[in-house]
């Protein structure tokens, strides 16, 4: 960690410790200092503040933005003159240079397109610091003496499961680490098989899946075939239904924890042991709002949420509309920790089970999380929106939205390739794939449920017409 990291994780120290009056003095001067720098230096903003007044720093004023709007403003957006949309889809577009620095300075990662709008994201050096502090900081919170004790008699191995092909958030951290010895990063497109015996050969002291990764290797370790001993799993990505993270706990013999954050606000929160998410309120804003972009009171879940992110200036993030549906805690939450705490109510993982014959003929269900499938989609240049619908035990329909000048043929060749072959690496090499021509289904707040399941019987998926 650097020195600025250090100083603002002193800060961070601080504040908390001064808890919700210290991070609301913060969050109150970093909010002005934010908004005079957009006005002065985003063209995008200076329009749409244009008729505010002057020094306004009040949230209530500053009207809405969105992902479709900011990305259509992109060189007016950012606060960088030098920056053009062109150059960042290209430095995007280029697996190769994952990690490293955009335009000799910036982290750049992207987004799906759950909202029909993919997106790219910068940080700038004071974000990133903040980020470092915000991650030291949760950590401090999540472990005890012997939580530390115990990963470093594991040789503080840290095994990081991400996906691969594309400049995504956990893909570019992982990029950004390697060649350190004591981490690892294992691909979650592999099959599950590989995937635990690489981590069996690895042994981490810390574990960091996406949610429904952690469910399945839950899952192996119960079957007896998972054989580690992590000190500490961190959850990231998704959410599980609440008894999965005791399941997960008791099976893997570990403290298990998750966040709530995303490309917009890497640092936004952290989980704490009454599963409940604390927001980091001395550098980010999250707005409970119905569909018209009135508040909603706590214990309400909400039609969506406006962030605003307090420490990137390249890229002003201010009342953003993230599209996640929340439950604000009503009273203090009993973990201690102060600030505002939320429940996201609209990120669920959902795992697909498909049958696979055996050699005597009888059925050996693979399990596949979501996660493996969407992101291998993302990372296809020239998809602007897809929805992976699981219309029969071994039957995936593909639905497409291509992005503007895209051929859709060329497209989905290249997308049934990338799907057979992470299917055959799966076994699961009978599995049939569909070219839907039916509209892709959009759910609560205009998101796109990306990887439908099979339903139970009687039931109909999301995202799936009834006959």
């Amino acid at each position: 960690m650097n020195a600025s990291a250090l100083r603002l994780l002193a800060d961070a120290r601080r504040a908390r410790t001064g808890g919700e009056q210290a991070m609301a003095a913060r969050q109150r001067a970093r909010l002005t200092e934010l908004v005079a720098w957009a006005r002065t230096r985003s063209p995008y903003y200076r329009r749409l503040y244009r008729d505010l007044p002057a020094g306004v720093a009040g949230l209530a004023l500053l009207p809405p933005t969105s992902k479709p709007e900011l990305m259509a403003a992109f060189e007016d957006w950012v606060t960088d003159r030098a920056l053009t949309l062109a150059r960042a889809r290209a430095f995007a577009g280029d697996p190769a240079r994952v990690g490293q620095p955009f335009a000799g300075r910036y982290t750049l990662t992207t987004t799906s397109g759950t909202t029909g709008t993919h997106g790219i994201f910068l940080q700038d050096a004071r974000a990133t610091a903040v980020t470092s502090a915000m991650l030291a900081r949760m950590l401090t919170g999540w472990l005890s003496v012997r939580d530390v004790a115990r990963i470093a008699r594991g040789g503080a191995r840290t095994a990081l499961v991400i996906p691969e092909g594309g400049h995504f958030a956990s893909t570019v951290a992982a990029a950004r680490l390697r060649g350190r010895s004591r981490i690892a990063a294992f691909s979650v497109h592999q099959p599950l098989e590989d995937l635990v015996a690489g981590l069996n050969a690895f042994r981490p002291a810390v574990l960091a899946p996406y949610a429904s990764i952690g469910a399945l290797l839950a899952g192996e370790a119960e079957a007896g075939r998972l054989h580690i001993d992590p000190a500490l799993v961190m959850l990231t990505a998704e959410g599980l239904p609440t008894g999965e993270y005791a399941r997960i706990a008791a099976a893997l013999g570990a403290k298990v924890r998750t966040s709530y954050a995303c490309n917009e606000c890497p640092f936004l929160s952290y989980g704490c042991s009454e599963n409940w998410m604390h927001l980091n309120a001395d550098w980010a804003i999250l707005e409970p709002v119905d569909e018209r972009y009135r508040p909603v009171a706590a214990g309400e879940p909400s039609h969506t949420v406006l962030l605003t992110n307090l420490a990137n200036h390249v890229q002003p993030i201010l009342r953003y509309d993230l599209g996640d549906s929340v439950l604000l805690r009503p009273d203090p939450c009993p973990c201690g920790h102060p600030g505002p705490a939320v429940r996201v109510q609209g990120r669920a993982a959902d795992l697909l089970t498909f049958p696979r014959p055996g050699p005597a003929g009888e059925q050996a269900p693979v399990t596949l999380a979501p996660l493996p499938l969407a992101t291998l989609l993302e990372a296809v240049p020239g998809l602007e929106l897809f929805q992976i619908v699981q219309t029969a035990p071994a039957t995936l329909r593909v639905r497409l939205h291509p992005a503007p000048g895209a051929d859709p043929e060329t497209l989905w060749r290249q997308i049934e390739a990338r799907m057979r072959d992470l299917l055959s690496r799966h076994h699961l090499g009978h599995v049939r794939l569909e070219r839907g021509t039916e509209p892709i289904q959009h759910g609560a707040g205009g998101k796109v449920r990306a990887v439908v399941p099979f339903p139970a019987a009687g039931a109909h998926p999301a995202g799936r017409e009834r006959p």
